[in-house]
């Protein structure tokens, strides 16, 4: 979020409409939509080659595995630890577009490609990777340049404290998003998700994915110890793949809620129409 700049007013002084976010920031978050998306699908793929994921250095079919997707000959089944759920139709067993039964881990419609190909699948996953990599690096440090961490995304002292973040816990949970002033900046849950991702997921990624790789295995041996071996490496990088998912669903539930078009305008021409103040504005937001 850039800082604010007012352009109309209301009858009331109140301004309507604002500038929101810098061109750098709607190039850097519509260019990742598209990174993040098919590193995402094809990166499902690859997961389809061996669906079961362990800890430690070594893990193969006859290892224990901590989670695990897989079939039996009527259902599809997620298992994780001793807590099995049936998922037929959606993981383990489903029906492809041909009307044929498939056993693989995650749907062709959640996949690139379509159609099983682990090779083909990598190619997506490290090409896209460096779109991802090198676009991000430099974000970040053009981020701190123009102070838009420090401004707009480092959280305060004062919205750190457990009563203010309760209290945007329940502003939240009661879908009371702000009005007037309060819409011009960020609260306290969207700068610690946003710092989260930023500072947390994608590195964590990055990094996990790196340790993976035979080519910095060589480079970088240290980097494989660090994350306690090639196993847990790939469990983590799952489960960060998997906060990643759910930032998302979040992320577009909130813009859904708080209203689509003036949300989804924001981020394309920077303008961002402010709501009527009401009697007590909240200090929660949404997307």
């Amino acid at each position: 979020m850039a800082s604010i700049s007012v352009e109309n007013g209301t009858a009331v002084g109140e301004p309507r409409t604002v500038f929101r976010h810098r061109l750098s920031t709607r190039l850097w978050h519509w260019f990742n939509a598209v990174v993040v998306f098919v590193m995402l699908m094809s990166g499902l793929m690859i997961f389809n080659a061996h669906p079961r994921l362990y800890w430690g250095r070594y893990g193969a079919n006859l290892d224990y595995a901590w989670l695990e997707i897989g079939a039996t000959p009527t259902q599809g089944v997620l298992r994780v630890g001793a807590v099995t759920i049936p998922t037929t139709g959606v993981l383990g067993r489903w029906t492809d577009h041909n009307g044929n039964i498939s056993t693989r881990a995650f749907p062709g419609w959640a996949t690139i490609p379509t159609d099983y190909s682990l090779s083909a699948a990598r190619r997506w996953h490290l090409a896209f990777a460096w779109l991802l990599v090198v676009p991000g690096l430099l974000y970040w440090l053009w981020s701190f340049a123009n102070r838009h961490v420090q401004r707009d995304l480092a959280p305060t002292r004062d919205e750190l404290k457990p009563r203010h973040v309760w209290h945007d816990i329940k502003d939240h949970a009661r879908l009371r998003f702000p009005t007037g002033e309060a819409a011009t900046r960020y609260n306290v849950l969207q700068k610690l998700a946003y710092v989260g991702v930023l500072f947390g997921l994608l590195p964590l990624l990055v990094l996990t994915g790196l340790a993976m790789s035979p080519g910095f295995n060589a480079t970088w041996p240290w980097l494989l110890e660090v994350f306690g071996g090639r196993q847990s490496a790939r469990s983590i990088h799952f489960l960060a793949m998997a906060g990643m998912a759910g930032f998302i669903v979040v992320h577009l539930l909130m813009v859904v809620l708080a209203g689509p078009i003036n949300e989804v305008r924001s981020m394309i021409t920077g303008r961002y129409r402010l709501p009527r103040p009401r009697g007590n504005t909240a200090a929660g937001d949404g997307a």
